[in-house]
Parts: structure tokens; sequence; C-alpha cells
């Protein structure tokens, strides 16, 4: 399977998941504010993390595979985004699946592609591991 075919479809079920948990958080506990930012770090260290790993070990234009990969993320979380709210939260219905196509995708797009990016930069100051051992 292509690599930012991989990255796009795990980063995309991670933000839908959070998308979703972030909901069920604003509804059932509504003065519990820090819980975005503490999401937005964990999606933000997973691609950093990730990104990093590709560049370390040579994958071959990593940065073109996160964007890719943001492509196949944003919509795909969208849509996750909205069927979690809409089965596990309240009762959000199909009206909410255009904001979550259009502003939430390219929100989600721009995290995945700009972290995983950012993070095959740093991967590539790394030190790269010995082919000899």
């Amino acid at each position: 399977m292509r690599t930012w075919l991989v990255r796009g479809c795990w980063t995309g079920l991670l933000h839908g998941g959070v998308q979703t948990g972030t909901a069920a958080v604003a509804v059932h506990s509504p003065e519990a504010s820090s819980v975005r930012y503490i999401a937005l770090a964990l999606v933000v260290a997973v691609g950093l993390l990730w990104g990093g790993l590709d560049a370390w070990r040579g994958l071959a234009e990593a940065g073109l595979v996160w964007f890719r990969s943001g492509l196949v993320a944003g919509p795909l979380a969208g849509v996750l985004g909205v069927l979690g709210a809409a089965l596990l939260v309240d009762q959000t219905g199909v009206e909410a699946l255009g904001p979550a196509l259009t502003g939430g995708a390219a929100f989600t797009a721009l995290v995945v592609m700009g972290t995983g990016g950012l993070g095959a930069a740093l991967g590539r100051a790394l030190p790269q591991p010995r082919a000899d051992r």
C-alpha cells in the first residue's frame, strides 16, 4: 500500500477520534476548556514524530508523502468526526457535514501537512542511522 495512503488514513482516524472526543467533553463537561488545546497538542506531536521518523529512516520524498496524506486525512476526519458525534455524542445531523468537509477538512489537512512536513525537515537534520548495522 502506498505510504501516503497509510499515513492519511491513520491520521484521519486520529483526527476524527479527537474531534469526537473533544465534542463529547464539550457536551458533558463544558467547564473543561483546556481539552481542545491538549487534543491539538496530541495531534501535532503525532505528526511531528511520524514525519521525523520518516525522514530519519530515509523515506524518499517525505514532504510530498505528507502533503498527499493531508489531502486524504482532511475529508476522512471530517466525515468520521460528524459520524462519531452523531452516534456517540449528540444527535448531529447531515447539516454538519458541509462545514466539516470544507473548513474542518481544510484545517485538518493543514495540520497534517504542516506537522508532517516540519517533522520530516527536523528528521533530516538528525544524524542518520548507519546502514552497516
